[in-house]
């Protein structure tokens, strides 16, 4: 269920980015053809980059396509890629996953509790609902790393 979950929130996450690729042509062109801007329409594409990078992590270390030094990990046997893995895994994403989780739950509750909105005439409201992308991208990512370490266990062992 979770390697679903994770996956549909990648492709969602792609569908995301060519509505923001739109939003942006859209903007660009308004502001510089037509001298027309809007700041809730540029506070929107911040807030849709933010879903696109903290969704999106969950979906690449699914897919073990996160940012590491391949030039080393590429020549490293199958077991000591294993061992890796499983180090940051245990002392890297999970602490700090639990981490972010643990502070963001506060910095999303006091934004909703002072109904937080942007501080520009015009902005979007409800800035709570971005801010609870934080924690609840961090829940997907310690979810995925759990999974992630538990093959890599398995993996470990057999070789």
């Amino acid at each position: 269920m979770l390697d679903k979950t994770i996956k549909y929130l990648g492709y969602f996450t792609a569908c995301i980015v060519a509505v923001l690729v739109l939003l942006v042509v859209y903007d660009a062109t308004a502001r510089y053809l037509f001298s027309e801007g809007s700041t809730a329409l540029q506070e929107l594409e911040w807030h849709l980059f933010d879903l696109i990078i903290l969704f999106g992590i969950a979906y690449t270390l699914r897919e073990d396509a996160h940012v590491r030094v391949d030039i080393f990990y590429a020549h490293y046997s199958p077991k000591t890629k294993a061992f890796i893995n499983l180090i940051s895994s245990l002392f890297f994403i999970l602490p700090f996953s639990f981490l972010i989780i643990y502070l963001g739950i506060d910095f999303v509750s006091m934004s909703f509790v002072q109904n937080e909105t942007s501080s520009d005439p015009g902005g979007l409201e409800y800035r709570y609902l971005v801010k609870a992308l934080l924690p609840l991208s961090f829940v997907f990512l310690s979810l995925q790393a759990v999974r992630d370490f538990k093959t890599n266990l398995g993996m470990w062992k057999s070789l």
